[in-house]
């Protein structure tokens, strides 16, 4: 849609147009390359509007990219819901988490920047938004983890955050920038002490997984 189409739409519809334009130019230019280098004006551009258009939708580029994170969160329930329904003991909860979450790296470099800055500019009202999907998906996740491992709600909660935490941590370090790549590229000794994604985060998963119950029963709460 062109911007004079945008700026002639006045519908409820038309709006919801317009929002869900923003989103997708943020969603492509953010896996083209990467949440961190995408500017406001940069989305506006791809959205075919001017910036000043944008924000009257959203106030800031961190506004953009919390609803994108909250959207890529319910797109994770679906699809780690599903496994987990399926799962049968801890190994298959742990591969659920951890393979579900290399699958969406947009959500991993999304969750990376979160708390370090897309939480630093944005609206009241877009952090409650935000906020309220993360601990809403998180229970409902962690409830499915509890169901097929034993543990318990909060402590299936805690392995969700565990595993979201991990992976954002992780993101950036599996897709390092050009810098680091001609690094590695150079000097293979140092990238072999690069710690890989799926078998690092299964592996720490696996860890804390196993020791909740025990920490459960040193604290005398079982």
């Amino acid at each position: 849609m062109r911007e004079s189409e945008f700026l002639r739409a006045r519908r409820p519809e038309h709006k919801q147009q317009r929002r869900a334009a923003i989103l997708a130019a943020a969603r492509e230019l953010a896996l083209r390359s990467g949440v961190r280098t995408v500017s406001l004006r940069a989305v506006a551009a791809a959205a075919g509007l001017a910036k000043s258009n944008v924000v009257r939708y959203f106030g800031t580029r961190e506004e953009i990219y919390l609803e994108l994170a909250a959207e890529e969160w319910q797109d994770w329930k679906q699809a780690v819901t599903e496994r987990l329904r399926a799962a049968d003991g801890p190994g298959d909860v742990v591969d659920a988490l951890a393979e579900t979450l290399e699958a969406r790296p947009l959500l991993c470099d999304l969750l990376g920047y979160a708390a370090a800055s897309l939480e630093h500019n944005v609206s009241l009202d877009a952090a409650r938004a935000f906020k309220v999907a993360l601990l809403d998906v998180g229970a409902e996740i962690g409830t499915e983890v509890a169901r097929a491992t034993g543990l318990t709600n909060g402590e299936g909660l805690e392995l969700v955050g565990t595993a979201t935490a991990l992976a954002a941590f992780l993101y950036p370090i599996a897709h390092p920038p050009p810098v680091l790549a001609e690094l590695y590229a150079q000097e293979p000794w140092i990238a072999a002490a690069r710690p890989p994604f799926l078998p690092t985060l299964k592996r720490a998963l696996t860890a804390f997984l196993a020791g909740l119950p025990t920490l459960r029963r040193r604290q005398g709460t079982d």
